[in-house]
Parts: structure tokens; C-alpha cells; sequence
């Protein structure tokens, strides 16, 4: 067995407090340890004189302990330590807070590092807080070079890592074997695995950083790609029923639509079309735009099916969502003979009736439902199909690996239980992914685009409210529904109890998100709470009727609600971020989103995408209580830019993968950011991994890289 992989308390002497720590960052052996990459660094490498130090600049000086003494303050009731340091241009005094033990670790005389940033107390320079470091003739770890800073837990401070992490890689550094093939690093001019390895956790320079950064973000690149590109030719290699292509079908359909076509939705329909005529398993990314029109798309695809003798399947996150796609369709197929069936936890409907669920369910299982559309209740153990031939899955970021593949598993059995062919896969998302996403987590799907929107709609005017025009903004909703459009009102939070994860509907800040394990109530104060905020509506206007939606509600108030303000009974919906996905209200001409700032770019995107979607002109008002500089800028992006796939590429660098692909539903490993913002290291890494299978599709010569990559097949199989 590598003794890098084996349980890390087993090559290296550990506290069990200390180990249960690691755990719980995700370190269990020497290998999970030295890929612990450090997430910034603080440029502590210039040592200067005392005599030239500079306010607000930091830095290392080098001397000795003058006198270094404890002092209790009664009034704050803390410790200071206080430390004369001298070196041969002048004195200096560091202070350090609530860590009296400084005086046992630091002694007069004793030679030393001090690295911080000098600043002033009244009018005396003083280095609070430093990092120091007694010199003892080895190399310096936490002062005086680029020192590493990780990402922390509670007892696990960067401090103890760089300790035992030095010590890690001091002992067993010499048996970190080489994983890349050795022209591959020379084309690409790349580090050794172990100098990348040293340098990313001990850089001696930042020229050597910038290195060890691009050498192991290409390997993490290179290993995703050749997982994904391997479980792109599996799934080519499965067989799917072919559904032929009807030409007069589907032209006598398209021609009766009351709409045109856009060239985007033509050419991506098509793409479906002549994938799901192949016997060859279809794996497609349907992604588009807010409004765009994915659905009428994916009716295409199912009245194909259909008439093929197959059965369709379309899954969405929502009861209010799976309602909506059934209506749509049920309006698109009029006149087709096609049995379309509606089945959630709540409800089961054939074609336009209400039905037992045991009926629909023996329906579906006798092929008698060509079209099903539902939630999470499709996955059920008790629901069988009879000839599923194609299942498309909408806001497909909505549901784990697990859930989207069991449609298919299901699918796959024969009666006899014997494997048998799997269904197409069509995933839809209303989310622009940034095209270095879509190389890199969805780089096993093949992707068709609707980025061009109808030609009638109309731009949202988009305006970010400062607190005192908000009685403006009320004004102005007030003159829109007396003139008979609707409101939409969003809030981040469901109400105004303690901040728990299950009361928030979207992400905080980036900033914010540091404070979330300790300040999480703090961070969250005055941030606009549903139930309280429609309170406060329904006396600003009592004229109106105004209706509250939230996740927490159960399924048929839900649905009463969304019904009610659908046929226009209910002026003004106070809602958290339920309504975010493809919720279509034509009436609606304002949406007000609360606490803007808490939400990403392409959240709001898909909020503002809720209105717009008939005649009138329509508004978005961002309200925000932050008056940050860098905030406010964000938000003013959403005045300038329509187009989501913008906005995606602008999210994916302030806020990071987790807006697009989950916390946990890839499937896939973690890919560091400087990874994901490299176009050209992902083309590059893309392109030795297909040369690589070219060459040696099983990878045969190369056992460690093979070994990663069954391991990664592992886990996701799991999933």
C-alpha cells in the first residue's frame, strides 16, 4: 500500500484532537495533507531595518527581545503583552491581545522574526498582533517569506498547519512519485509534482508560486478532463431506442405554434432531434437563457417520442414548476393524440382530469401515459415504466447525480431484470453556464445553446433603489397594478428567527460567507424576512390584495396561491426565491428584490427574468441597505447587461462554481478557482487528455494516473 494513502495518524505522530480536525477539512492521509493548498498568502518576504519600516506596509524585521512583560487592563479585562524588539537600527513595540503564555515562549535576549504591518496607537508605531518566529538557523516558516494561510476550523489554525505540514513534507517529500507523463510535462513546461507540491506551501518566490499554481491546476484539469471525456465515450458506447425522425410532424406542429420560432430554438431542437434518432445514448445540456424558450423545445423533443411509440419523461424541482410545464404542454399538444399525465407527491392528473394515483400509476406502467411530467415522485420505487425513451430534466442543478441518473437506471431493466437499453438524457438549466464550466464540469455533455431571445420581448428597465427612494418605489408599484399588472416581491429569508440554513433562499456575500461559522446572526441582521416583510406591505398597501409564498408552505396552499395569482386575484406576491425558476406570469411587470447584495448575478438574473414576459414594459428595483462601494457596483452591472451569459462569467469570478453547480450535486471533484477562470489552461489540459486516450484509451501506462481515475469513477458511481 503508498504510504501517502494510508491513514495519516499511521506515518505521522498526531494528537487525536488534532486528527479529529483534520478530518473534518477533509484530510485523512499524507496525500489529502500536501494537496491542502493554501488560499492566499501573506507577502511577509522583505526584512528590513526597524529604523526603515513603513505605516500600512508589510513586513519582517530581524533582532532580539529588549524586555517583554504581561499587563492586565481591568476595564476590558484582558491580558497585553507588551515586547521591546531591537536590532541595530532602532527599537520596536509589539503588543499582542489576550496571550499571556508570550512571555514563557519569548525571552529576553532570544533572537527573533516579527512579521505584521506597522500602525499606530495614539502617536506611537507599534506592530500588533505580529506572526513571530524564533530564529534557530532552520528555514523560517511563518515570517520573513511568503507565508501560506488555509482555509481553518475551529482549533486548526494556518500556524499549526504550516508546523506539521513542514514536518509532513520533511519526512516523506522524497516519496512523492511523478503522476504526469514526462513529455507532457515538458510541452507544457511544467514543475515536478514534488517541487509544486513544496513550492505551493513554502514558496521561495512568487515567480516559483505562479509555477507550483499552474502545474497543479493543470493536473487537476488534466485528471477531471480525462474522467469526464472516459465517462463521455462510456456513454456513447450505451444503447437508447432510436426515435425516428418525423419530418411532416413536426413541421405541421412548429407551423401551429402562435409563435416563431427563434434560429436558436431551431437549430437546438434539431440537434435533439438527430441525437435521439441515433441508437447511441443522447447526454445533452439544454442551456438558455432566462425566456429563451427551453420548454417549447423540449415538447419537440417529446412529441417525437410520443408519436414514436415511446414514452417521455419531464422531472422538474417544483410542484409549482411540474404544474406549469403540464399546463404548457397540455396548451402546445392540443389537438395531438397524446395521453399527457402530471405526477406529484400531491397530485396525478391524466391529460386534463384528475386521477387516482394508483390509476396513473398503472397507466404509466402499461405505456398508457406517452407524456409524464412530475417532481421527485417520478423517482419513486413504485413507479414503472413501460417504454421510456427519453427523459429530460429541467433546472437540472436542482437534483443530485443520484436522482437524475435513477430515471435511466430504472429505465434500463427489463422486465426479466436483465440490463437493457437506457433512455436519452436531456438536461435543461435556465442558468448560462460560463463556457469554462461547460469545458470542465460538464465537459461529458454535448451542449446546445438558446442565446438569442423572441424578437417581440422587451428589455427590463433595471434600477437600483437607495433606501430613501424606496417610498418613491412603492409609488410607483401602487400606479402599476391600478393600471391592472401584478408585483412580484422577493426576500432572501423566509422570517425573523435565527439565521439557520434552512431559513435562507440564496448564498451571502463572499465576504460574508468567511464569517458564516461564528457571526452567522451577525451578518444577518436587518436582512428582509418574508413573513415580516409582507406584514409591512399589506399596511403600505391595503388596497391591494397581497399574498405570501414560501418554501416552507405545503404543497396545495402553494399551488393555490400560485393559481390565484396567475388568473390575476392577487396584486402583490411577497416570496422568497421558490419563484426563482421559470415561474411564467405575463401580467407581472414589477419584481422588488430585497437585500439585493445577497444574492449572485445570476440569481437576480433569474429573479428579473420573472416579468417581462408579456406586453408591458417592466421594471426590476434592486434594494439594497449595503452603501459598500464594491457592492453597489455589482448590482450596477444588472443595469448595463441583459445578457445572462455575461452576467455568468462575471458571477463565476466573484462568487465561485457553487452558483451554478451546487454544494453537492456534481458528482465531481473540487476544481479550484484558478483553474475554472483559465480558458486557455482548460483547452490545453482538454487536449493532452484527449491525446492521452488517443494513444492509450485504458491507460495502461499510467497506473497513478489510472488509479485517480477509478477513483473518481468510484465516487461518483456512488453518488
Amino acid at each position: 500500500m503508498d504510504i501517502l494513502t494510508q491513514p495519516i495518524e499511521k506515518t505521522v505522530r498526531i494528537s487525536s484532537p488534532y486528527l479529529k480536525r483534520l478530518h473534518q477539512v477533509g484530510v485523512f492521509c499524507l496525500r489529502d495533507l500536501f494537496y491542502y493548498a493554501p488560499t492566499r498568502y501573506l507577502d511577509f518576504s522583505k526584512t528590513i531595518p526597524i529604523a526603515r519600516l513603513k505605516l500600512d506596509e508589510p513586513a519582517t524585521v530581524s533582532g532580539c527581545v529588549f524586555d517583554i512583560k504581561n499587563q492586565r487592563t481591568w476595564r476590558k479585562r484582558m491580558v497585553i503583552t507588551t515586547a521591546i524588539i531591537q536590532d541595530s537600527s532602532g527599537f520596536l513595540k509589539a503588543i499582542w491581545f489576550n496571550q499571556p503564555f508570550m512571555v514563557k515562549n519569548l525571552k529576553k535576549g532570544d533572537s527573533l522574526n516579527l512579521a505584521g504591518t506597522l500602525s499606530l496607537s495614539g502617536k506611537e508605531p507599534i506592530f500588533s498582533n505580529p506572526s513571530y518566529e524564533k530564529l534557530t538557523g532552520a528555514k523560517t516558516r511563518n515570517t520573513g517569506r511568503l507565508v501560506p494561510i488555509y482555509r481553518e476550523t475551529r482549533g486548526l489554525t494556518s500556524r499549526w498547519l504550516r508546523f506539521f505540514i513542514q514536518k509532513a513534507l520533511g519526512k516523506y517529500a522524497s516519496l512523492i512519485r511523478e503522476n504526469l507523463p514526462q513529455d507532457l510535462l515538458e510541452q507544457e513546461n511544467l514543475l515536478s509534482l514534488k517541487k509544486s507540491l513544496e513550492q505551493i506551501h513554502f514558496p521561495d518566490s512568487l515567480s516559483l508560486l505562479a509555477q507550483a499554481q499552474k502545474r497543479l491546476s493543470f493536473e487537476e484539469l488534466f485528471l477531471l478532463q480525462l474522467f469526464l471525456l472516459r465517462k463521455k465515450i462510456g456513454q456513447q458506447q450505451q444503447r437508447s431506442p432510436a426515435i425516428k425522425f418525423n419530418q411532416s410532424l413536426i413541421k405541421k406542429f412548429v407551423d401551429s405554434l402562435p409563435f416563431k420560432l427563434t434560429a436558436a430554438q431551431k437549430k437546438a431542437a434539431w440537434e435533439i432531434l438527430k441525437d435521439v434518432a441515433k441508437k447511441n445514448s443522447m447526454n445533452r445540456l439544454l442551456e438558455g437563457d432566462v425566456g429563451s424558450g427551453k420548454t417549447v423545445v423540449a415538447a419537440i423533443a417529446l412529441l417525437q417520442t410520443a408519436h414514436n411509440g415511446f414514452q417521455g419523461v419531464l422531472m422538474a424541482p417544483t410542484d409549482i414548476l411540474a404544474q406549469q410545464h403540464f399546463s404548457e404542454l397540455l396548451r402546445l399538444f392540443k389537438g395531438q393524440r397524446i395521453k399527457s399525465s402530471l405526477l406529484t407527491s400531491k397530485k396525478a392528473c391524466l391529460d386534463n382530469k384528475k386521477c387516482p394515483k394508483k390509476e396513473l400509476l398503472e397507466k404509466i406502467n402499461e405505456g398508457g401515459a406517452g407524456i409524464v411530467v412530475g417532481t421527485h415522485a417520478l423517482i419513486q420505487k413504485n413507479v414503472r415504466f413501460n417504454n421510456l425513451a427519453l427523459v429530460i430534466i429541467d433546472e437540472q442543478h436542482r437534483f443530485g447525480v443520484r436522482q437524475r441518473a435513477s430515471l435511466q437506471k430504472e429505465a434500463a431493466k427489463a422486465k426479466d431484470g436483465l440490463p437493457q437499453t437506457i433512455p436519452h438524457l436531456l438536461s435543461m438549466t435556465a442558468t448560462p453556464i460560463p463556457r469554462t464550466l461547460a469545458l470542465t464540469v460538464y465537459g461529458d455533455l454535448d451542449i446546445s445553446l438558446l442565446d438569442e431571445l423572441p424578437k417581440d420581448r422587451k428589455a427590463i428597465k433595471t434600477f437600483v433603489v437607495p433606501p430613501e427612494k424606496r417610498l418613491g418605489a412603492y409609488d410607483f408599484i401602487r400606479s402599476r397594478v391600478e393600471e391592472g399588472r401584478q408585483i412580484f416581491i422577493v426576500c432572501p429569508k423566509i422570517d425573523g428567527g435565527n439565521p439557520q440554513k434552512d431559513n435562507l433562499d440564496c448564498a451571502p456575500e463572499p465576504k460574508t460567507a468567511e464569517l458564516l461559522a461564528d457571526k452567522r446572526k451577525l451578518a444577518w441582521q436587518g436582512v428582509k424576512a418574508v413573513i415580516e416583510e409582507h406584514s409591512k406591505l399589506q399596511k403600505i398597501f391595503p388596497e391591494f390584495l397581497v399574498s405570501l409564498l414560501h418554501g416552507k408552505m405545503k404543497a396545495p396552499e402553494k399551488e393555490k396561491i400560485m393559481n390565484a395569482y396567475r388568473q390575476n386575484k392577487i396584486n402583490i406576491l411577497v416570496s422568497t426565491s421558490v419563484i426563482e425558476a421559470g415561474i411564467d406570469i405575463p401580467n407581472a411587470a414589477v419584481i422588488v428584490i430585497e437585500d439585493a447584495d445577497r444574492f449572485g448575478l445570476a440569481q437576480l438574473h433569474q429573479f428579473r427574468g420573472r416579468v417581462g414576459r408579456g406586453e408591458h414594459q417592466s421594471y426590476c428595483f434592486l434594494f439594497s441597505g449595503s452603501n459598500q462601494p464594491e457592492t453597489l457596483k455589482r448590482l450596477e452591472v444588472l443595469k448595463t447587461s441583459r445578457d445572462g451569459f455575461e452576467l455568468a462569467e462575471k458571477d463565476l469570478l466573484l462568487r465561485g462554481p457553487g452558483e451554478f453547480i451546487g454544494e453537492h450535486q456534481s458528482g465531481l471533484p473540487d476544481v479550484s478557482m484558478a483553474s475554472l477562470t483559465n480558458i486557455g489552461l482548460i483547452k490545453k489540459a482538454r487536449q493532452a487528455a484527449l491525446n492521452v486516450l488517443t494513444k492509450d484509451p485504458q491507460l495502461k501506462n499510467l497506473p497513478a494516473i489510472k488509479t485517480r481515475i477509478e477513483f473518481l469513477e468510484r465516487q461518483v458511481h456512488r453518488e
